[in-house]
């Protein structure tokens, strides 16, 4: 009789410091997880986390101007103003045939598109060649580009910049979807934005 209390008495102990250990390392690890939440909100204050579709972000409408624009509607997703992103942001447009991006370099940001449908021909400091849906150009800063939707599609285009600047150029040079048609961009104007948003055309 003893043997066998000996061991019932052995199991429920080893059950009830299998339940404590499982208590115990259940709250370590929600402990974990909380501090790290709280790490990430402390980090990053005013960020939020976003997932968008395809047709999600920020819409507006090029104002006319000299300089030739690749599209008149564009998409900005993430930036400052959109999810709070201090270090980077990205937009997204659709290039008709014949669009063209015109020439120019952006001063102090790394930039990288991807082609995600269509065919291009892209001119990037010494290089050109022509390009397909799929295909990532990686535009170093103060690097001259230049891209000519030489498809019969329209080419979807995400641009993703390693620095806010530019998203200031693309607002100051646009109006919000849906608002009245605006002003063509003057010389004078045009040359603002620029220095607004690092960029020389």
């Amino acid at each position: 009789m003893r043997r066998g209390q000996s061991r019932g008495q052995t199991m429920r102990f080893a059950i009830l410091m299998l339940g404590l250990t499982t208590m115990l390392l259940t709250g370590y690890g929600t402990a974990l997880n909380d501090a790290e939440l709280q790490y990430a909100s402390d980090a990053n204050p005013g960020t939020t986390p976003l997932i968008l579709e395809k047709n999600e972000g920020e819409h507006r409408v090029r104002r006319p101007r000299e300089t030739p624009v690749p599209a008149g509607e564009f998409m900005i997703k993430i930036d400052r103003k959109n999810g709070g992103s201090q270090k980077m942001w990205l937009g997204a447009e659709d290039i008709p045939p014949g669009g063209q991006i015109a020439r120019h370099k952006h001063l102090g940001q790394d930039e990288i598109l991807l082609i995600q449908t269509g065919a291009a021909h892209v001119w990037l400091g010494t290089q050109e060649r022509d390009v397909h849906a799929g295909a990532v150009v990686f535009i170093p800063s103060d690097t001259w580009v230049s891209l000519k939707n030489t498809g019969k599609e329209s080419i979807r285009l995400a641009f993703i910049f390693s620095d806010p600047g530019y998203d200031e150029f693309m607002r100051c040079t646009s109006v919000p979807s849906g608002d009245p048609p605006s002003k063509t961009v003057t010389h004078e104007e045009f040359s603002e934005c620029q220095h607004k948003g690092h960029v020389m055309y």
